[in-house]
């Protein structure tokens, strides 16, 4: 039997290993998925263990994705140019090649629901881990222009930084860009378990394509204020499922059932409580 796992801290909370078993056992394919806590600087260790146990495909979240970048054989190029991995595979040689599926992942959800990025204009809200991969991610698409709105100026030039010819740091009052985009992706926490907007919902249009990475709760009150204009929107479920299937695929060398997939991410969040402060 292979072995695939997920290495973080914390991880109970994953929904890795749901959907990546429920992908496992649909393909038919010998291989099982765990989980490790590691605790944070020894994402080094981790990899040793890796290719001591012979694990054959390793997952990475925080806080790991730029130790692991910095510890592998080999970087793919998103991940070379993020510095950060969240997907390890072993080569034919032996060696350990970092990659990140995560800004893929949102590109390829988007394209499964008909969204073609190429000539886009794209609001990011959020300057972290996230924000980069999708930013990256966008501008490799072939997005028409993207500007990271943050509240903190200097952290929105170091998502810029991955992309400086087609993305750009918005300003104070951020009313406009969202207005001018087609698509808005909130990359930040702001909706996790609460009814928070992280916009202005006066901001949003009929004609805007809305994009929330939060998926607890899976319908977020961003969402619910881009339903009401008329908007179109995307939960944060489907960025979840991409990256995930993208990670078999360089596992296995085939995409796996990505309803499958997302079937099991569902039930498993409706296995656990949703807690709203209102």
């Amino acid at each position: 039997m292979n072995v695939a796992a997920l290495i973080g801290s914390p991880v109970g909370h994953s929904l890795s290993p749901a959907i990546h078993r429920a992908a496992f056992d649909a393909a038919g394919v010998d291989w099982s998925y765990v989980s490790f806590d590691v605790q944070p600087g020894r994402a080094d260790a981790a990899l040793d263990a890796m290719r001591t146990l012979g694990i054959a495909g390793l997952s990475v979240t925080t806080p790991h994705k730029e130790q692991v970048a910095d510890c592998v054989d080999g970087l793919a190029q998103a991940a070379a140019a993020l510095r950060s991995v969240n997907t390890v595979v072993v080569e034919n040689d032996g060696r350990l090649v970092g990659h990140s599926t995560d800004g893929h992942g949102f590109i390829a959800s988007l394209e499964a629901e008909g969204i073609s990025i190429c000539g886009i204009h794209v609001a990011v809200l959020g300057a972290g881990p996230a924000a980069r991969s999708i930013v990256s991610a966008l501008d490799r698409a072939g997005a028409g222009s993207i500007v990271v709105i943050n509240r903190t100026p200097s952290k929105g030039e170091n998502v810029v930084a991955v992309a400086p010819i087609t993305a750009r740091a918005g300003g104070p009052d951020a009313t406009g860009d969202l207005v001018k985009a087609d698509l808005i992706v909130n990359a930040t926490s702001v909706g996790f378990d609460t009814d928070e907007l992280p916009l202005d919902p006066a901001a949003l249009r009929l004609e805007h394509l809305v994009a929330d990475l939060v998926y607890h709760p899976l319908d977020t009150a961003l969402l619910r204020a881009a339903r009401n204009v008329g908007a179109r929107t995307f939960d944060g479920l489907g960025m979840l499922v991409y990256q995930a299937a993208l990670q078999q695929h360089l596992w296995l060398g085939q995409m796996p059932d990505v309803g499958v997939m997302r079937a099991a991410a569902e039930s498993e969040l409706a296995r656990r409580p949703t807690t709203i402060d209102s």
